[in-house]
């Protein structure tokens, strides 16, 4: 056996757990949710000035916020953890071709499950302004809001936010 062969496994076991934890790693990461709440504030929305003015909730209809686009996290995680699973598949071309099928199939698969987590349930709320405008805005349906409710109308250091009196 030669001294390259010796240390094949070795190195096979590495590259494979080194894929597993980078697999883990950028799955937990593509978790990572934006929020679309009245309540959340990022950093940089935090101590500036706000408009604040008043209305009255016209009407309120259910919707799905969807994030804008997909970040690519679910499809490498999902293909390096189904690469490394199909891996332990078969020998010699069989075990090439199980590994490049899984990698495939979990990266679709990955795709599809970032998908899924970076939608969120949201409200689009018509409000009646106390100046006579009407305005609408969605945002996540984290806060219980209806149909006749007084409510403030909060915008001026980001994203325009509704929330209950």
């Amino acid at each position: 056996m030669t001294t390259q062969n010796r240390h094949r496994p070795q190195m096979v076991r590495w590259f494979k757990l080194t894929a597993a934890a980078l697999g883990a790693v950028l799955w937990i990461s593509g978790c990572a949710h934006h929020s679309a709440s009245s309540q959340t504030y990022t950093y940089g929305q935090s101590q500036r000035e706000q408009v604040v003015r008043y209305g009255v909730v016209e009407s309120v209809r259910p919707i799905t916020i969807q994030a804008d686009r997909s970040s690519g996290i679910g499809a490498a995680s999902g293909a390096a953890m189904g690469g490394v699973a199909a891996s332990t598949i078969g020998g010699g071309r069989g075990k090439i071709l199980a590994t490049m099928g899984g990698a495939l199939l979990g990266g679709i698969a990955g795709e599809q499950v970032e998908h899924r987590v970076q939608k969120s349930k949201g409200l689009e709320i018509t409000v009646k302004m106390d100046n006579g405008e009407t305005r609408v805005i969605a945002q996540e349906a984290d806060v219980p809001i209806n149909a006749g409710q007084r409510v403030q109308v909060i915008s001026g250091a980001g994203p325009v936010r509704v929330s209950p009196i």
